[in-house]
C-alpha cells in the first residue's frame, strides 16, 4: 500500500507562504522609505551639486578666487604680510593657488578666535577680499548635506537615513526580484495616470540605482555623526587607520592635525610630532660628546625617501658617574630655560591659542621651498608652528589618492619629521579614504561625476515615484500598509536582516525599536477600529 502525495496542496502552501514573507518584507520597506524618503531627497539635491563644488566656488567666487596670471608669484611671507596689513590677526593656514589663474588663500585668527580667510593674488600681493573659515558656498552646500549648519543631532538623522537606506535597497532587490516575469522588471507598464506606471517606475528604476545608492549609503557612512566616529577611533587604535609614520616613539604634541584644516578621513585624530628647540638639540649633542646616548630624534634626510616603515625613535639613557650626571642636570635645565623663552616669544603672538613659532624657526618660504623640492601636489596647504616646539605642516587631499600627502618639517632645521602618503595607511583606512573619494566624484575624474549625477536623479525620481504611487493606493484615514502575518516564524528571515543592520548600526538599531513600537500600536489601534466598526 503505497502513500499519496498531494503535490498541488504542498505547492498552494509553500506559495502562500512566500506571498506572507513577500508582503512582510513589503511592509518594512514601506515604513523604511516613510522614515528616509525625505532626507534622501535632501542628499540626492545637496550631493549632486556638491560633486560640481570646485566649479561652483570659482563661478560665485570669482572675484575672489580666480586672478591674472601674470610672470612670476611672490615669496608667500609677502602675500601673507600683506594679508595682515588689510585684516590683522595670525596665520593658522596658508593654501597654495592650485591653478596658474587662483589665488592664494590666507587663513587669519584675531584674538577672539574669528578665523576668516583672505584672499591674494600671488602674482602682485594685492588683496582681493575675505569670507569667513568655510564661508564659500561650496561649504554651504557640504554642510547642508550633512545637516551640519543644525547640528551634531541633526547630523544623527542622516546617519539613520544612510542606515535605512541599505534596508531600503536589500529589501527592494527582494520585491523587484522578477519570478519568471518581464513586466515591472525590465519594461514600465501602463500611463501615467494609473498607479500600476509609478509602481514599475519605482521598480525599475530602483534596478538601475540601487547598487550606486547602496554605494552612496555605504561610503557616506565615515563621516556619520556616530557610526563614524566610533569606526575612526577603533581602527586608529588597531593599526588599521593610522599611517605607519603616525606610529613612531618620537615626541608627539597634543595639536591635531584637524586644528588647522579639514584632513583627510584617515588622520581626524592625528596628532603633530614636536620640533626640537635648539638649546634641547644642544644638550643632546654634550650628553653625546661624553658618551651618553642621548634621547635623539631621528628624521629622515631630505634626500631619502620616506618609506612610511622607519620609526624615529627616543631612548632616555642613564648617568654613568656623578659628574657626567651633573653636566647633563646642567644640560637639561638651560634646555629647559630656552624652551620656556621661546614660548614667552611664542605666546607674545598668541592669537586664540595660534601661538607664534620659536625664535630661529626657518620661515614660510624656507619651509614651502622644501616642502616643494619633495614633489608635493599644487594647492596644498601649510600650517606653521604654533609654539616653540610646533611644526610645518604641509598637507594635500587631491583626486588622485596616491597623490595624498602630510609632510611634518621641525621648524628650526627644517628636516622631515614624518612624510605620510596614502600608501602608508591602513588596509581599512585605504578602503574607507577609496570610498570616500568614489562618494565625492573624485576618484575616477569626469566619468566619476556624471555616473552620481545621473544616480542622483534617479534616486529623486526613485523617491517621488514611491510618493506617488503610495498616494494612489493610500486608503481613506490609513496609511495603507500590509498587516503582519499570522505565523510570527514568516518574519524570521526579515527580522534576522532588519537586527544584523541595527547592530551594525546602533542609530538604525534604534529607530527599528522605536518603528517596532510604532507599527504595533498603530496596529493594534486599527484592529481596535476594526471591532468598534
Amino acid at each position: 500500500m503505497h502513500a499519496t502525495i498531494d503535490h498541488g496542496g504542498v505547492d498552494e502552501a509553500r506559495q502562500a507562504s512566500r506571498w506572507r514573507f513577500y508582503r512582510a518584507v513589503w511592509r518594512w520597506h514601506f515604513y523604511a522609505g516613510l522614515l528616509v524618503l525625505p532626507f534622501i531627497i535632501w542628499l540626492a539635491v545637496t550631493g549632486a551639486a556638491f560633486l560640481y563644488q570646485d566649479a561652483i566656488d570659482r563661478s560665485v567666487h570669482h572675484g575672489l578666487k580666480v586672478v591674472p596670471v601674470g610672470d612670476a608669484r611672490l615669496p608667500a611671507q609677502q602675500l601673507v604680510a600683506a594679508a595682515q596689513g588689510r585684516h590683522g590677526g595670525s596665520v593658522f593656514v596658508y593654501t597654495t593657488p592650485k591653478r596658474a589663474d587662483a589665488s592664494a588663500e590666507i587663513g587669519l585668527v584675531d584674538a577672539h578666535g574669528v578665523r576668516q580667510v583672505v584672499y591674494v593674488d600671488p602674482y602682485r600681493a594685492r588683496v582681493l577680499g575675505a569670507l569667513p573659515e568655510h564661508g564659500t558656498l561650496s561649504w554651504t552646500i557640504r554642510r547642508l548635506h550633512s545637516l551640519a549648519l543644525v547640528g551634531p543631532y541633526a547630523r544623527g538623522l542622516i546617519e539613520m537615513a544612510g542606515g535605512w537606506a541599505i534596508v531600503l535597497v536589500l529589501t527592494g532587490v527582494y520585491l523587484w526580484w522578477p519570478r519568471g516575469r518581464r513586466g515591472g522588471v525590465i519594461s514600465v507598464r501602463g500611463k501615467p495616470k494609473q498607479r500600476l506606471f509609478w509602481r514599475d517606475l519605482h521598480a525599475v528604476t530602483g534596478a538601475g540605482v540601487g547598487a550606486i545608492l547602496l554605494l552612496l549609503a555605504l561610503t557616506g557612512m565615515p563621516w556619520s555623526w556616530l557610526w563614524g566616529a566610533q569606526v575612526n577611533r577603533w581602527a586608529n587604535g588597531h593599526d588599521f587607520g593610522y599611517p605607519a609614520g603616525l606610529r613612531v616613539q618620537q615626541p608627539m604634541s597634543q595639536q591635531r592635525l584637524a586644528d588647522s584644516g579639514e584632513p583627510a578621513w584617515s588622520l581626524r585624530q592625528a596628532r603633530l610630532p614636536e620640533s626640537v628647540v635648539p638649546a634641547q638639540r644642544a644638550g643632546a649633542a654634550e650628553q653625546h660628546a661624553h658618551g651618553e646616548q642621548a634621547p635623539a630624534l631621528q628624521v629622515a634626510d631630505d634626500h631619502v625617501e620616506h618609506s612610511g616603515h622607519g620609526a624615529p625613535s627616543a631612548n632616555a639613557a642613564h648617568a654613568g658617574n656623578e659628574d657626567h650626571a651633573g653636566h647633563l642636570a646642567q644640560s637639561q635645565h638651560a634646555a629647559r630655560h630656552a624652551h620656556s623663552a621661546d614660548n614667552a616669544h611664542a605666546d607674545h603672538g598668541d592669537s586664540a591659542g595660534f601661538a607664534a613659532p620659536g625664535r630661529g624657526a626657518i620661515g614660510l618660504d624656507a619651509a614651502m621651498a622644501r616642502f616643494q623640492a619633495r614633489g608635493i601636489q599644487p594647492g596644498y596647504s601649510v600650517a606653521p608652528p604654533r609654539g616653540a616646539t610646533g611644526v610645518y605642516t604641509a598637507s594635500v587631499y587631491p583626486a588622485d589618492l596616491q597623490r595624498q600627502r602630510v609632510i611634518h618639517l621641525d621648524q628650526y632645521s627644517g628636516a622631515v619629521l614624518l612624510d605620510m602618503r596614502y600608501r602608508d595607511y591602513g588596509p581599512l583606512a585605504k578602503l574607507l579614504e577609496w570610498g570616500i573619494n568614489v562618494h565625492l566624484g573624485q576618484q575616477y575624474g569626469t566619468a566619476n561625476q556624471l555616473i552620481l549625477l545621473l544616480a542622483c536623479i534617479a534616486i529623486v525620481l526613485l523617491c517621488v515615484s514611491a510618493a506617488v504611487m503610495w498616494w494612489k493606493r493610500r486608503p481613506s484615514g490609513g496609511l495603507g500598509v500590509s498587516p503582519l502575518p499570522a505565523d510570527p516564524r514568516t518574519l524570521r528571515g526579515l527580522m534576522a536582516l532588519l537586527v544584523l543592520c541595527g547592530l551594525i548600526f546602533p542609530l538604525v538599531g534604534l529607530s527599528l525599536v522605536l518603528m517596532w513600537a510604532f507599527d504595533r500600536y498603530w496596529m493594534r489601534r486599527a484592529h481596535a477600529d476594526a471591532l468598534a466598526g
